[in-house]
């Protein structure tokens, strides 16, 4: 990827985005980040206080389902490279509210598309658009096996299937229009700055409180937990030398039973807090499981990794040790946005520009 380039960065105020944003900003000096963010729920300035000054950063509030917005941001800025991670992803949120996530996951990767293809008017030298996804689209496991890219689609929920179905959109604009294209499916996140209605930031503010923490069914479901710095690390080794028309699995390489995953988060707590160990595991309340809850999820990231030489850099005990710290140190924010005071950044620091 050449330098000096206009590079919309879908989503960037949110929990994944805003670690895509800040590796760019900051490893890129030359690059022009912008940041497209309609500041729903997740998405949230002040996570990106540290690189809001720098000459090589501009943030725009859009919704990707505004086409005249998304087309109004690539004539502007003269966008030549998309990374497209804006989208509803909360499962819960889907199942009580589908057809929002059809529409930003379906509606708002159309629109962005077709911006590309308007703005970039078949000169697609030097362009790209990468789209990211999740290992959720393939559906559910057994005991054995893992997700490659070959997986055939089988979506269980309306998030994952509205992901699926931008997946094959995004493919079709490839083989239609041979538009530049590249995809990444990645395992379930988790580090800093996430948004405290996923398992782990909920159970660390949950404990820091001690009120009940909420598991469903038996907690018998496994996920592979990837560290969200590895995941920005990927994401900019695939746009800068993944192979166009290509999908990527990213994976941290790490299988947990839910159940297991809180019992060593509670102990970590416990620790950390220093309260008796043991303290936090009492907090435990199995819930009734969630509508069409897949049980287990597990990528196969060999692809990447022979191919591009990634691979997760830090083992779960360590991340997610790092990531408790993160949150307890920074407790203003996580209280911020369980209180709503962080939709007032925005107002506050951008009334005037």
């Amino acid at each position: 990827m050449d330098q000096e380039k206009a590079i919309l960065v879908t989503g960037g105020a949110g929990f994944i985005g805003s670690h895509v944003v800040r590796l760019l900003v900051n490893k890129y000096p030359h690059y022009r980040i912008i940041n497209l963010d309609a500041l729903t729920y997740a998405g949230n300035l002040a996570n990106l206080k540290d690189v809001e000054g720098k000459p090589n950063y501009a943030f725009e509030k859009a919704n990707i389902c505004d086409e005249d917005s998304v087309n109004k941001i690539f004539s502007d800025y003269h966008i030549e490279a998309v990374i497209h991670l804006a989208a509803e992803s909360h499962v819960d949120r889907s199942i009580s509210n589908p057809t929002g996530f059809f529409m930003t996951n379906i509606i708002g990767t159309v629109n962005l598309l077709n911006a590309a293809r308007s703005h970039w008017d078949e000169n697609f030298t030097g362009k790209c658009f990468y789209h990211i996804s999740t290992d959720e689209v393939y559906g559910s496991l057994g005991s054995e096996g893992m997700f490659t890219e070959h997986t055939p689609y089988d979506p269980r929920s309306p998030y994952s299937s509205s992901k699926a179905s931008s997946d094959h959109i995004v493919r079709s604009y490839f083989h239609t229009y041979q538009l530049p294209v590249k995809l990444s499916n990645c395992s379930n996140n988790y580090g800093a700055n996430q948004f405290p209605e996923k398992l782990i930031p909920l159970l660390i503010n949950n404990i820091r409180k001690e009120l009940p923490l909420p598991i469903y069914g038996e907690g018998l479901n496994v996920r592979d937990w990837l560290w969200v710095e590895d995941h920005a690390r990927a994401i900019d080794v695939v746009f800068h030398e993944g192979k166009f028309g290509e999908t990527y699995n990213i994976g941290g390489v790490n299988e947990w039973k839910n159940i297991d995953l809180v019992h060593l988060l509670c102990d970590l707590m416990d620790e950390k807090l220093g309260r008796e160990k043991g303290t936090a595991r009492k907090l435990i309340t199995f819930v009734k499981d969630r509508a069409g809850h897949d049980m287990r999820y597990a990528i196969d990231a060999s692809k990447i990794e022979s191919e591009l030489d990634w691979k997760p850099s830090v083992q779960f005990e360590q991340g997610l040790s790092s990531t408790i710290d993160w949150y307890l140190s920074n407790q203003d924010w996580i209280d911020d946005v369980t209180s709503g005071d962080y939709k007032n950044y925005y107002s506050n620091q951008y009334r005037n520009r």
